[in-house]
């Protein structure tokens, strides 16, 4: 019987197997970026369905960014941010060790 070897021994090591270190950071910068923006909705008491009539986007879309469905242009998460107070900002990435 032959068995086939499980592929990495945690979530960590596969993600490193299958992805590039780069792809694994843009999915790092994606999930925190929209993180941040779930974050200062719930903060303002705001629901998808209120953030939409603030900002022009629909809320289906909302619905799908805030799942990880949907990659995000710049200048809808800029429209999504600015009724909340919020903005992007470039900074430096932190240095890996």
């Amino acid at each position: 019987m032959n068995t086939i070897p499980p592929i990495g021994s945690n979530w960590d090591d596969l993600e490193r197997e299958i992805f590039t270190a780069e792809e694994i950071r843009e999915s790092n910068l994606r999930v925190a970026i929209i993180g941040e923006l779930i974050r200062a909705r719930q903060e303002a008491g705001i629901s998808q369905k209120r953030l939409e009539e603030l900002s022009g986007v629909k809320q289906p879309v909302i619905a799908r960014m805030e799942r990880g469905q949907t990659n995000p242009q710049i200048d809808t998460l800029l429209k999504l941010l600015a009724p909340l107070g919020k903005t992007i900002a470039v900074v430096p990435l932190e240095k890996q060790a």
